[in-house]
């Protein structure tokens, strides 16, 4: 897809923020963190306002709804050219800084053509779960 090419995104339209799964079937934005153990979390925003969120225990491994997880906040810009969705996101307690990250985002283009973007990708399909994604460090704030 070529930059600038926001017209040809299929955005699901706006609605009341509330929590959907499957999110990633469409155009979707993505945030997994990792603790050191191995388990993860996985954040999933549309620019419709609808998230999800899910733990896991291990790479693909014990998937359950975070429910009780706090709400995200999301505001969404658009304009001829860009889309900007900044979400802000509360962690609790049982995820202490530094954690691991991965960012990805599925776009679905009006033709039903998708692709998957990343800080990083395995080799092979696109797999948002897999260790090599998670290429940025959310680090623990400085002691001041």
């Amino acid at each position: 897809m070529a930059i600038g090419a926001v017209e040809r995104v299929r955005w699901p339209a706006h609605a009341t923020p509330m929590h959907i799964d499957g999110l990633w079937h469409t155009t979707c934005f993505e945030a997994f963190l990792a603790k050191p153990d191995g388990s993860y979390l996985e954040l999933n925003f549309a620019t419709s306002g609808a998230w999800a969120t899910y733990r896991f225990e291990g790479y693909r491994d014990g998937m359950s709804p975070a429910s009780d997880l706090p709400s995200p906040r999301s505001f969404l810009e658009q304009g001829a050219e860009h889309v900007a969705l900044t979400v802000l996101y509360e962690l609790t307690g049982e995820f202490a800084l530094p954690l691991k990250l991965a960012l990805s985002a599925v776009i679905e283009e009006t033709d039903g053509t998708k692709s998957y973007w990343a800080l990083a990708h395995p080799p092979g399909k696109p797999d948002f779960h897999h260790p090599t994604c998670f290429a940025a460090t959310l680090p623990a704030p400085n002691a001041a």
